[in-house]
């Protein structure tokens, strides 16, 4: 029965001690334990497999996957990065640019705005397309000049108040359609995501004016295109308690984990321990710090549940952009300079 038991454990269970990890690998595979049938079987699968949402909004979305391996689990991440496209700036036309962001700095932020639109409405721009038309391109205008303001008062230090239009945001991007996307898409559904991230600051009589074409891409192709900003996963902790724990002990076990992990209860007056949450748990080890507490309670996450964390969208992507990049081979947004804006 112990033996079984420990099998049980090997295949199931992924056991975090006080000096390392055991169960590591993979070990279902066909013909490694006598009296398991670890051949593939489609019916089996589909049976244990299984996706389930706990949380969706705009911004973020976690969900758990079960019955799977970890090398699907990470493909499934894998894909999410870098398979799923979306819409993204690649090529800006200058026509001024007075700001002290030079124009492939300036060029690299707006590649990383995240765009409002659905890529599944749009084909892939054909390679050696300069220009672009509805069908593939979505076009935006951005044109800000920053003025004093002559209602400020004199001994103000304020930028806010000194100046009109000094900090120019992604509200200040324009969609100008192209073809008949003005009679397909609403107004406001083709935006940046977000209309408060800061693009460039500037000061009395400098001024941006350039045009931005935004295409169809992945993020195998450019980590712009990613529509993550980030997409992780981890096990499932299971945090079993070995024997009862009460008193002061179940107080000292609660602060041990995460909050939530583990609820102290009045059972016959007497405060008992038990493991309430063990989803909230993060495995910081820390009652292995307490000689009394770290053998009354095993650690250990199931080997296929994944719990997936999935951020749609980063209000913090602008320190992505100030991070030093060489943006004239890295950023892949194409700078073009021209001498005057059309008529």
């Amino acid at each position: 029965m112990a033996a079984s038991q420990a099998v049980e454990e090997m295949r199931g269970r992924v056991v975090l001690g006080e000096f390392g990890v055991r169960n590591v690998h993979t070990t279902d595979f066909p013909g490694n334990y006598s009296g398991y049938d670890d051949a593939w079987d489609q019916d089996r699968f589909e049976k244990n497999f299984r996706v389930d949402v706990v949380h969706m909004d705009e911004n973020s979305l976690e969900f758990d996957m079960v019955g799977i391996d970890a090398a699907i689990a990470n493909a499934f991440r894998r894909i999410l990065l870098a398979e799923v496209p979306t819409m993204a700036v690649e090529k800006v036309l200058v026509y001024n640019n007075t700001s002290i962001v030079q124009d492939e700095i300036l060029a690299h932020r707006l590649g990383l705005i995240p765009i409002h639109a659905d890529p599944r409405l749009f084909e892939y721009r054909n390679q050696g397309d300069e220009d672009g038309t509805e069908i593939d391109t979505l076009r935006f205008r951005l044109q800000v000049r920053c003025t004093r303001n002559p209602h400020a008062a004199k001994d103000s230090s304020d930028p806010n108040e000194l100046y009109v239009n000094h900090k120019v945001y992604t509200r200040h991007m324009t969609w100008i359609p192209l073809g008949n996307q003005a009679d397909l898409f609403p107004e406001g559904t083709i935006r940046p995501v977000h209309d408060d991230i800061l693009i460039a600051q500037l000061r009395p009589g400098q001024e941006i004016d350039l045009l931005m074409h935004c295409v169809k891409g992945i993020g195998k192709d450019h980590a712009k295109f990613s529509p993550v900003a980030t997409a992780s996963y981890r096990l499932l902790p299971d945090i079993t308690l070995l024997e009862p724990v009460e008193g002061e002990a179940a107080e000292e076990l609660s602060r041990c984990f995460s909050p939530g992990v583990i609820e102290v209860q009045e059972v016959q007056g007497k405060k008992v321990a038990r493991v309430a949450n063990p989803r909230l748990d993060t495995f910081s080890r820390e009652i292995f710090r307490h000689e009394k507490l770290k053998k009354v309670v095993r650690l250990a996450r199931v080997r296929d549940h994944y719990i997936y964390g999935v951020l749609l969208s980063c209000s913090g992507w602008s320190a992505v952009a100030q991070s030093w990049l060489p943006a004239t081979s890295t950023s892949w947004v194409q700078v073009i300079h021209l001498p005057q804006r059309p008529k």
